[in-house]
């Protein structure tokens, strides 16, 4: 059975995907700086031209990439967030939480690298930004359910609560990945779990 032919907006679709997939391992590896157009474009299969084709320049790229990826990560916040909603115990969501945000080295070495460029170029800070302050809100959802359901008050915002956890896990997989014998599972679950949210109200 013969192939069916591409149409012209999905054989342009398919080039993009291929060139964010080829930056995201060169990124991942080298970082932005250290990965040229060329380095994208070869490891893709195409020319500089192709490259240019779908994209004014690298931080272009590097912004859609990084766009991409928020958006899966969004999605599946969103997934939790219903899970949380309907369950008795938030642990299960906070644990996953974690594992989603962190789905594998690449994912964090990318966001990592993000957070880098972001701190010399801020028209790429811009966009970057958006990305966490997103994401910060979707976790201070996810913080005034459970705080709500287990009559927790908190010292400070949601927003805020949702910027410390952002930042705990950060440094847990930060660690992780350098010393990788320090933080087993159950650690990373009971770290979580006590710092993420204050005793009772009551107690």
């Amino acid at each position: 059975m013969p192939h069916k032919r591409l149409s012209r907006a999905e054989s342009r679709e398919q080039t993009r995907l291929r060139l964010l997939a080829a930056a995201a391992a060169g990124i991942a590896k080298k970082g932005v700086a250290a990965t040229s157009v060329e380095d994208i474009a070869a490891k893709a299969g195409f020319t500089r031209g192709a490259f240019y084709s779908n994209f004014s320049s690298k931080s272009e790229l590097f912004v859609e990439l990084l766009r991409v990826d928020h958006q899966h990560t969004q999605e599946n916040l969103r997934k939790l967030l219903d899970a949380a909603a309907s369950s008795e115990d938030y642990q299960p969501q906070l644990v996953s939480l974690y594992a989603q945000w962190y789905r594998d080295s690449s994912n964090y070495m990318l966001w990592a690298e993000a957070r880098l460029h972001a701190m010399r170029d801020s028209k790429f800070r811009q966009h970057v930004n958006i990305f966490y302050l997103e994401k910060r809100d979707m976790i201070a959802r996810f913080t005034e359910l459970i705080c709500t359901r287990l009559d927790i008050q908190l010292p400070r915002s949601f927003p805020d609560h949702a910027f410390a956890l952002i930042a705990l896990m950060d440094g847990i997989h930060h660690i992780n990945m350098t010393m990788p014998n320090e933080f087993p599972g159950t650690l990373i679950e009971t770290l979580l779990r006590i710092g993420w949210l204050p005793r009772r109200s009551h107690i």
